[in-house]
């Protein structure tokens, strides 16, 4: 009878001492288009269980990370019995997003790129979109993603688009002037395997041709290439982003990796990887340092029809559209961004930057990418006019100018930041 009454009494102080500690319950404050079932799926922390402040903490950051979310914190409240209350205070982004591009296309004439997206479709954190885009010729495409479709960490994607593009293909001091044709489907897989790391795994089925654009043309060159091919494509993120408004601390990798099957020729089967290294540090308190590094290699170094570019979008701001064409590359990009004004939603920042990179060209080796006479280099100033309430708004321009023995210059625009 005695140890009847001392495992009782253990019992009840064990079960007294849980209440105390446990998260009795949950409730989330300013949403508007946020479903808070969406909301109570992806956090981890869960009414009865105990309270652990590391775990609230990855809640907070995965919350901060949603397009939907400028900004999410949390207040603990104790209630009589000891047990917490968790009030999560949510500061909502507009999240239907218009997109314009402008620039001059390859052939000097006017090319713009106009999209719309909606980032929080359903109140799920859905997207949902898609573009159109002259650049010379016309093309489009239209989106949707759906992340956590069938859990909270399993989700969906499926993407229709045709470009159509005027590219420049360069056989050795010639540039031949080509239309690429390139249309398809793709369906995808997203699956978050934590909180720092998440894969895709895709299949496009597309078709792709190559047409000669230019009058005059050598009758040696190739012609009418047409392929019926299938892509399958993997991506690998590891993500240790803090983000808070306008400022972003820590290191995101991205691995990109594709198979591409069903050509011949000049565009024959092929192995195509990517890996973009990010690394962003705060300074001060208004400052931000960002660096990215880019790798990429395709298999295929026997034809002009190479995959990769330099380009002011994409890589080197200053030197021009789709300047050169290769099969490897490396490219450094680092910036320093510092907040100038700051008026409740409105953020003006300034931003130096350098850009650096080699393009290993066709049919050459691989020492090339570290000739000095391959580097290109490019510096320069820009702005940048951010909505902190609307999510990914950021308007921004660059002017980038050659250093050593590029002359390139040129003003950049886009939406969002560079990197």
């Amino acid at each position: 009878m005695k140890y009847f009454v001392l495992i009782c009494a253990l019992l009840m102080t064990s079960i007294l001492f849980a209440q105390k500690s446990s998260v009795k319950d949950i409730t989330f404050e300013g949403l508007k288009r946020v479903d808070a079932s969406l909301l109570r799926r992806l956090i981890k922390v869960k009414p009865e269980m105990k309270y652990d402040s590391l775990r609230v903490a990855t809640d907070i950051e995965r919350l901060n990370r949603l397009p939907a979310v400028a900004n999410a914190t949390v207040t603990k409240v104790e209630n009589r019995d000891g047990s917490y209350s968790l009030k999560y205070k949510i500061v909502e982004n507009f999240t239907i997003i218009p997109g314009l591009r402008a620039s001059e296309a390859n052939d000097g004439s006017f090319a713009f790129r106009i999209s719309v997206f909606e980032f929080n479709f359903l109140g799920q954190s859905q997207i949902i979109g898609g573009f159109y885009q002259q650049d010379v010729f016309s093309s489009y495409g239209a989106y949707w993603e759906a992340p956590f479709l069938f859990t909270n960490k399993l989700g969906l994607g499926v993407n229709y688009i045709k470009n159509v593009t005027f590219e420049p293909i360069y056989f050795n001091d010639a540039t031949v002037n080509y239309q690429k044709n390139d249309a398809g489907f793709e369906v995808y897989g997203l699956y978050e395997i934590n909180f720092h790391n998440k894969a895709e795994l895709g299949v496009r089925v597309y078709g792709e041709s190559y047409d000669f654009d230019d009058t005059t043309i050598d009758a040696g060159l190739p012609n009418n290439l047409n392929a019926d091919k299938v892509l399958v494509r993997g991506e690998y993120e590891t993500n240790f982003l803090n983000i808070d408004y306008q400022y972003i601390f820590g290191f995101r990798n991205l691995l990109d990796v594709r198979y591409v099957t069903g050509g011949k020729g000049f565009l024959k089967d092929a192995f195509i990887g990517k890996n973009a290294t990010e690394y962003f540090k705060r300074v001060g308190g208004k400052g931000n340092w960002a660096s990215r590094l880019q790798v990429g290699y395709a298999s295929f170094n026997d034809t002009e029809f190479a995959p990769f570019t330099i380009d002011n979008q994409f890589n080197l701001r200053g030197a021009g559209n789709d300047i050169d064409r290769g099969t490897s590359f490396v490219f450094l990009n680092t910036e320093y961004r510092h907040t100038l004004i700051e008026k409740g939603w409105f953020v003006l920042q300034g931003n130096a930057f350098v850009d650096a990179g080699s393009i290993r060209q066709p049919r050459s080796d691989f020492d090339t990418l570290a000739s000095a006479d391959r580097l290109e280099l490019y510096s320069g100033l820009g702005l940048r006019f951010i909505h902190k309430r609307i999510f990914n708004a950021v308007i921004r321009l660059d002017y980038g100018f050659g250093l050593g023995t590029s002359n390139n210059r040129g003003l950049v625009f886009g939406i969002g930041q560079y990197f």
